[in-house]
């Protein structure tokens, strides 16, 4: 299993599987991003180490921040590193897919599932930190629905992403890593985080309703 892609061919690939955005293009900021994930995924890759193990080991570090905050305050600390690392995880286990040349539906869909899966362990951290219950579930809710109406109108024909809102994965990620980290110096920061995580899930699910209504407005 070795790698067979370049970095241009990679961008072409990449931006296949992302509505059509292409990194090469993109601000310093995003295009750096991918090319670091480009890099060690392709470092992995010939290293023989395939996307599922990736999406796994990710999955696995994600349901050891909870693990972390039971440990007390210096857990806080740790759960917002594991955090970082099973984001990074994440982005990684596309870029071992695309430069192995292992791209397929089925780990589309694992990874989809796990990231899932993961942001419901990093919001049980979240209640576990003391954030309040409700708020952490109606939090979760929300940004799920964000997922699953996005996975549904691309279901129904939308070939685009539809549109970039303010509740993406990675600004979950920030909310996770920077609510946990701060939460060390006072317990109300990780209900302001869930309260945050709530407040951009809403508005970033009436942006993707907006965009979702223009992609396929035209079936009426």
């Amino acid at each position: 299993m070795g790698v067979v892609v370049t970095w241009a061919e990679y961008c072409v690939a990449w931006a296949r599987l992302h509505g059509g955005f292409d990194p090469s293009g993109a601000s310093p900021l995003v295009r750096g991003w991918v090319l670091i994930a480009y890099r060690m995924g392709s470092w992995l890759g010939r290293k023989r180490v395939g996307p599922t193990a990736v999406t796994t080991a990710g999955l696995i570090v994600c349901w050891g921040v909870p693990l972390a905050v039971i440990i007390g305050r210096p857990g806080l600390v740790l759960a917002g590193v594991l955090v970082l690392l099973a984001a990074l995880a994440d982005g990684l286990d596309g870029a071992v897919a695309v430069v192995t040349g292992r791209a397929s539906r089925l780990g589309y869909v694992y990874d989809s599932v796990a990231d899932r899966l993961g942001e419901a362990a990093w919001l049980l951290a979240f209640w576990l930190a003391g954030a309040p219950g409700w708020l952490v579930v109606t939090a979760g809710a929300v940004s799920w629905l964000h997922e699953y109406a996005r996975a549904r109108a691309t279901a129904a024909g939308m070939t685009e992403i539809g549109a970039v809102t303010v509740a993406e994965r990675p600004t979950r990620v920030l909310i996770a890593i920077f609510g946990l980290l701060l939460t060390f110096f006072s317990g109300l920061v990780i209900t302001v985080a869930a309260g945050l995580w709530l407040a951009l899930a809403v508005v970033g699910l009436a942006q993707l309703g907006v965009a979702i209504r223009r992609a396929l407005s035209s079936d009426r």
